[in-house]
């Protein structure tokens, strides 16, 4: 084995073991909002970091490109996706568990 694929494997072990901690994260939390904020985070980072050991065990190629390529989209759309999902959670009326809900439909447009 030479450097390289040394190296690779401590960053695709590194991003197998955030999915790992991920996953046990995810059964942690009892709220919505808390888990979906940790799947979001998790799947983000540990996703980047396979692909970058996939990356370097491939050396400098078409392949190596594509995932560079694919790093960056995961990076731009992952966020706007999470976010997508807990903004329509809470506009269909998905509260916190103990949240109080509105009396009247001016208190909705208070901001605070």
């Amino acid at each position: 084995m030479d450097a390289r694929e040394i190296v690779s494997s401590i960053v695709i072990g590194m991003g197998v073991a955030m999915m790992l901690f991920g996953v046990i994260g995810i059964f942690r939390f009892k709220d919505f909002y808390q888990r979906l904020l940790v799947a979001a985070k998790v799947d983000t980072v540990s996703m980047i970091t396979l692909f970058l050991g996939l990356s370097i065990r491939h050396g400098f190629s078409f392949f190596s490109a594509k995932l560079i390529l694919i790093i960056i989209i995961v990076l731009i759309l992952n966020p706007m996706v999470g976010h997508v999902m807990v903004h329509s959670a809470y506009k269909s009326g998905y509260r916190l568990s103990g949240q109080l809900e509105p009396e009247n439909e001016d208190e909705t447009n208070i901001v605070r």
